[in-house]
């Protein structure tokens, strides 16, 4: 039992649920990983969404509302994580929601598509093929869904097909805590920020952003600019930290 005056209450709670999610099958134990990577890039931001992010998370918006078919993948520490926040966006936004992993079973890529119905999202779930030139599991996507996307979303991405999404000519938005990964700097738009707190930002501005502004966001889009403005961010909060 994890006391509620704990100063990690958050965090702790979140990791307890992520192992369980583990045992579960919905998260793969490398995945545990993974979350603890993007912890540490979080401690340095103070825990807290950065003005940066908030106009990325903006920037987002205005390019899923601006897509002819935009694609939400989802991974299973995005759907342990924020289901209910991909359930929100997809209303708001009106993409496609698909599962897309790295470690592929049938059995896991349905467990997780109950996870995501249960919590409120259609999940596009017809016949997957190995679409993308990737040598392992992510490769497999519908030919619908995120093989024909001119927009897709990917929360805590795989650079390699971060890479080849941008090299087939699609926008993709990623949200990564790490501003110095391959993700981070292949996307279209990168989004530092830790995913629940980014996903309803995005969903918020899906719903009150104007053409207009759609359109004078896109053009101001500087992916570096944002990268820039994080890597500030945290040299900031590690100088603070050690005063």
């Amino acid at each position: 039992m994890i006391p509620r005056d704990h100063p990690r209450y958050r965090s702790l709670v979140t990791r307890e649920h992520l192992a369980e999610c583990a045992r579960s099958g919905v998260v793969s134990w490398e995945g545990l990983i993974s979350h603890g990577r993007g912890e540490a890039f979080d401690y340095l931001l103070g825990e807290k969404t950065s003005g940066s992010a908030r106009r990325a998370a903006r920037m987002a918006a205005a390019l899923l509302r601006t897509a002819r078919h935009p694609v939400i993948s989802v991974n299973g520490n995005t759907a342990a994580l924020a289901a209910k926040e991909i359930a929100l966006l997809q209303k708001a936004s009106g993409a496609l929601v698909e599962v897309n992993l790295f470690h592929r079973t049938p059995e896991r890529v349905a467990q997780i598509e109950s996870l995501l119905r249960n919590a409120g999202a259609e999940v596009f779930s017809g016949e997957a093929e190995r679409l993308l030139p990737l040598s392992h599991d992510r490769a497999w996507c519908r030919r619908e869904g995120m093989y024909t996307a001119d927009v897709v979303l990917v929360p805590l991405e795989d650079g390699d097909r971060c890479g080849v999404l941008t090299g087939m000519g699609k926008k993709v938005i990623a949200i990564d805590l790490n501003p110095l990964s391959r993700t981070a700097r292949t996307a279209t738009l990168t989004i530092v920020d830790e995913v629940t707190r980014a996903l309803p930002l995005i969903a918020e501005s899906c719903t009150s952003l104007t053409s207009g502004e759609c359109r004078d966001l896109i053009a101001a889009l500087d992916n570096r600019a944002f990268l820039r403005e994080a890597q500030d961010e945290m040299t900031r909060g590690f100088t603070h930290a050690l005063d």
